[in-house]
């Protein structure tokens, strides 16, 4: 297994009435764009999406996220 030392982690909060193709959208430019990769994603009652996205350490040189 990978230690948790190796990754950065970046929360993000999409709000809710966001559709699922363009949340999916979002995340797949932060993918392409940042070397970030989904971790973790929880949908809530009221629609708002949290999503935990982590990337190696060392590709921090990149941007992160924007959303």
């Amino acid at each position: 297994m990978e230690a948790a030392a190796d990754y950065q982690y970046a929360p993000l909060r999409i709000p809710p009435g966001t559709s699922r193709s363009a949340a999916a959208t979002m995340l797949s430019l932060q993918a392409d764009t940042g070397g970030w990769e989904l971790a973790r994603l929880q949908l809530h009652p009221d629609g708002t999406r949290k999503v935990i996205l982590r990337r190696r350490a060392r590709l921090s040189y990149l941007p992160l996220p924007v959303i």
